[in-house]
């Protein structure tokens, strides 16, 4: 797919005049284009939402939404192939990358699939003959708020526990992904038991649409992947027509490793956690909290290791890190290893990419020495290949520096010490923890933040949460 339409009521839809071109990141060369959504065309899709969770049997036939989940998952594995590498050419990770993407994509389609089904409610009865029932139902018109590092599994995640409760939603995927939105959207389009206009997506045009679509007051839900940032204007836009939010957002995610852990797995889990998605996840690792009891070995092992990842193409099967999501992003990240070298200790230094690599946003992973917690090359959220060295005397002090920033999403501990590693974990302000290992999601397993880091939970059960009202019947019956 070259060109990415908006989607609407079952069909796509074309605005000619406005247009956007999509770019391959590692190249610089055009791959297609994507027609600019508008204010007009945005309410419009709104409007359709709404009327489809109205007017059609979808918010009430558990079966249909069973179904139709199925379909979809059904059709994105049949399209997985070229799926991938679309996401290659449109994002810059790597293929295997891309082609886990989709099998987690899948994955959350059939896991939200069964959970269509099984959505309880219960009955009280709180006196004799006096009963309380509380069904769960949908809760309205989501609006889906994809962000381009993952756009595949970070749709389909947010999607399919909202069409699993029953919602509709409308979806504005990322300006810098256009073209694979559009491709799930064909996958979609093609589910031949789902409703007109329960799944709808609009393509961004600057900030006109996401405005719309936080703003609106027929949008009753908001699930949002991105900065912490971007979340906050979210929220303040949102607060008058109190929508309520999930909300994803960044963290700075720490790897504590003591002094007994096994320093092979700890380097082998911690490059990958650097560099996947090209440094462009929430939950990559970029602070390293180390013993000083082993910082030389560990800091030596890491220049080692991620000064010998290779750097290309996606689609160059010995490829491990691809390019940045444009040269923007390339631009800011020299900026902030300048001032790292500047500020900092510079132990491994990245740099663009050269030759034929150099027309691509690629950078190099970086690596710097650091004590101060409160700066901003600690505190702040980069998006970037890169980590902090950080050392600690003892656990209290690596449960302090842990906790020193305001992102809340993740971290990974390191140690053969059960004790240790549940104490440390539970001590620690974040919504997921991994001992000797980082970055393993899954369908069934629910993801949050703490603090500036989001609410609400994605993954697992609890993300039907967001999409689901609770309604308090009372009937008194039975009485002589």
């Amino acid at each position: 797919m070259d060109h990415a339409p908006h989607f609407i009521a079952g069909e796509f839809l074309n605005n000619k005049e406005d247009v956007i071109e999509s770019i391959d990141p590692a190249t610089g060369n055009r791959i297609g284009s994507a027609f600019l959504g508008s204010k007009s065309i945005a309410i419009k899709a709104i409007s359709v939402a709404r009327e489809a969770f109205e007017k059609s049997k979808w918010k009430g036939d558990i079966r249909l939404r069973f179904k139709v989940l199925l379909q979809l998952a059904t059709n994105l594995r049949q399209q997985q192939d070229n799926l991938a590498k679309l996401l290659v050419q449109e994002n810059g990770k790597p293929l295997l990358q891309a082609q886990k993407e989709i099998n987690a994509a899948i994955s959350e389609a059939e896991y939200y699939a069964g959970l269509a089904r099984s959505i309880l409610g219960r009955t009280l009865e709180s006196a004799p003959n006096t009963f309380s029932f509380f069904m769960r139902e949908p809760t309205g018109v989501v609006a889906v708020i994809v962000p381009w590092n993952a756009p595949v599994t970070l749709l389909i995640r947010s999607l399919a526990p909202a069409l699993a409760a029953g919602c509709t939603c409308v979806v504005k995927p990322a300006p810098q992904t256009p073209l694979i939105n559009a491709a799930v959207m064909q996958c979609i389009k093609d589910i031949p038991d789902l409703p007109s206009g329960v799944v709808n997506s609009v393509n961004e045009n600057g900030i006109e649409i996401g405005t719309v679509l936080a703003t609106h007051p027929e949008i009753d839900v908001i699930t949002f992947t991105g900065s912490s940032r971007t979340g906050k204007i979210v929220m303040e836009k949102a607060a008058p027509t109190l929508k309520r939010l999930s909300l994803e957002l960044g963290g700075k995610s720490p790897a504590i490793v003591f002094p007994d852990a096994d320093i092979n797995n700890a380097v082998s889990e911690i490059v990958k956690a650097t560099i996947v998605l090209n440094g462009q996840m929430c939950t990559c690792i970029s602070r390293v909290l180390v013993s000083k009891k082993i910082e030389q070995e560990l800091t030596a092992s890491l220049k080692n290791a991620l000064g010998s990842v290779k750097i290309g193409h996606g689609l160059d099967p010995s490829t491990n890190l691809g390019p940045l999501i444009d040269m923007e992003n390339q631009k800011r990240a020299i900026g902030l290893i300048e001032l790292a070298e500047k500020e900092a200790k510079m132990i491994l230094r990245g740099e663009p990419g050269l030759g034929d690599l150099s027309k691509g946003s690629f950078i190099s992973p970086t690596i710097f020495r650091i004590d101060d917690t409160t700066h901003s090359l600690v505190q702040n959220e980069h998006f970037i290949p890169m980590i902090s060295i950080e050392t600690f005397d003892n656990e209290i002090e690596a449960i302090e520096k842990s906790n020193a920033t305001r992102y809340g999403l993740a971290a990974s501990v390191y140690t053969n010490d059960l004790n240790l590693a549940m104490r440390v974990s539970r001590a620690i302000k974040t919504g997921t923890v991994w001992l000797n290992s980082h970055n393993r999601h899954m369908a069934e397993a629910e993801t949050g933040g703490y603090r500036e880091s989001g609410m609400g939970r994605l993954h697992g059960p609890e993300a039907l949460n967001d999409f689901l009202e609770t309604k308090h019947i009372y009937l008194e019956a039975g009485k002589n």
